[in-house]
């Protein structure tokens, strides 16, 4: 398909609409690079507030729940879990009222009784109306994420949203200029930062054990064909039909939330403008062959989505970061959680590294096991039973959502606030936008407006 062509389909076809974008930002895309790089993603004026600072104290935060299926399931447990010393399950909602069902079981094992609000597409409206809710957790489909995360803050409550927050820089601005104009919290739910490998590595960051940091790569690679794309594991097949639509960096925060943190994004740092190409397609449509035929994608061919995505970011102290994106092919999992400095280097999948001593060889174990004995975060040390207990991927579900109720309920700025959950998912839509116009670079918006600059501590680095 020649350039031309894929330009008309993408402003026909998504009418700039999916990207956020009106069909004018997308017309006459500089694609000459010395035109310099996209400057016309611009942030709309803000109410003059800035999120990030505490905000009143909650003892208990009462909690309601839109989606208790997969992801939604794990977080209610948690929070049921955490009854009645940080949390109270007030209510939980979904659209198959055999998941609500599930989900007041387990609430009431844990002494709690929430309401239900279910049947209907649009009853988790009735939840956020609710006074006894200080915070929503929203683990619903990608494209419903913005607009509940936003009536949810204009309704007075606090939000704490699955990845990604937002699937269009329009989406992503509202959710940004809600906050602020509210003064609601919305942290977006990047389980991978609390994880016991990912808290190690920033410590040692902290030490100076990395030197100074140079690049980075993360990944979400993970086959998911079955049971959950050509499967029944997401509610309407939701996942597999943006394989059908869109062609990008569909997932990236999983592996860069971890890299953002080591690199002070927001804190020193900043994403200045990345670049994204993909692969061809081919593993869902030969997979598509093969599957039962009355499989809703038996022998469907017309997927959009390259098997492999590279999207490779600048940072405005020039740093860089690849972000891979495969959901489709025969290969182990892997998030990568490389991270290069001057004095050290770490690859993940397996764990391994390499300091100035070491040369060209990884550490030997006995002197990584010192290491990562020495520079454990204490987080996990604190909550080593509750994490035995309760899970989530290996624990660090349940330490991400301690640190939410845990930041509500002292009144304290959360360890990932609105800024850092919209540029990490910026990375969705500058990728399409990126692979649809030939790989050309686009600017991610500065919805700090210039505070990334200013040196400020991580709250989970202050325990």
């Amino acid at each position: 398909m020649d350039l031309k062509r894929r330009q008309f389909l993408l402003k026909a076809t998504l009418g700039g609409g999916f990207l956020g974008l009106s069909g004018s930002l997308l017309s006459g895309h500089p694609l000459d690079l010395s035109q310099g790089i996209n400057e016309r993603l611009i942030v709309p004026g803000a109410s003059g507030k800035r999120m990030g600072r505490a905000a009143e104290a909650i003892p208990q935060v009462g909690v309601g729940l839109i989606g208790v299926g997969n992801r939604g399931r794990g977080h209610l447990r948690h929070y049921a879990a955490m009854f009645p010393e940080k949390a109270k399950v007030v209510a939980v909602c979904d659209i198959r009222e055999s998941m609500t069902d599930r989900a007041v079981k387990i609430a009431r094992e844990n002494d709690q009784k929430p309401a239900v609000y279910s049947g209907t597409k649009d009853k988790w409206k009735e939840l956020i109306d609710r006074d006894d809710i200080q915070l929503v957790v929203i683990s619903t489909p990608w494209e419903l994420h913005a607009p509940m995360a936003i009536e949810s803050m204009k309704k007075g409550k606090h939000v704490a949203v699955e990845v990604p927050m937002g699937i269009t820089i329009e989406e992503l601005n509202a959710i940004v200029r809600t906050s602020e104009e509210t003064g609601k919290h919305c942290i977006m739910m990047e389980n991978v930062n609390y994880g016991n490998e990912e808290l190690w590595i920033l410590n040692m960051v902290r030490n100076g054990l990395f030197g100074t940091l140079t690049y980075g790569e993360a990944a979400y690679i993970h086959d998911l064909k079955d049971p959950y794309l050509f499967g029944d594991a997401y509610y309407n097949s939701w996942r597999i039909r943006h394989h059908i639509t869109t062609d990008g960096n569909l997932y990236p925060t999983h592996g860069l939330g971890p890299v953002a943190w080591y690199m002070d994004i927001h804190r020193g740092d900043s994403f200045d403008y990345m670049v994204s190409m993909s692969s061809n397609q081919a593993s869902l449509a030969e997979h598509a062959r093969n599957v039962d035929s009355d499989n809703e994608f038996y022998q469907y061919e017309d997927f959009n989505h390259g098997d492999m995505n590279y999207s490779l970011i600048k940072t405005q102290m020039g740093r860089s970061i690849l972000v891979k994106h495969d959901v489709v092919t025969n290969r182990p999992y892997s998030r990568i959680n490389a991270l290069a400095g001057t004095k050290g280097y770490h690859e993940g999948y397996p764990s391994r590294l390499s300091l100035r001593e070491n040369g060209h060889s990884w550490m030997e174990k006995e002197a990584y096991d010192e290491l990562r004995s020495k520079y454990n975060h204490p987080i996990w040390e604190a909550l080593e039973e509750e994490i035995k207990k309760h899970g989530g991927h290996g624990g660090m579900d349940f330490v991400m959502n301690y640190r939410i109720l845990d930041a509500l309920n002292r009144g304290e700025e959360p360890d990932m606030n609105v800024y850092d959950g919209a540029a990490w998912s910026a990375v969705f839509p500058l990728s399409v936008l990126s692979v649809q116009f030939g790989s050309a670079p686009y600017r991610f918006p500065d919805w700090t407006k210039g505070k990334w600059k200013e040196k400020r501590e991580l709250g989970i680095m202050k325990i």
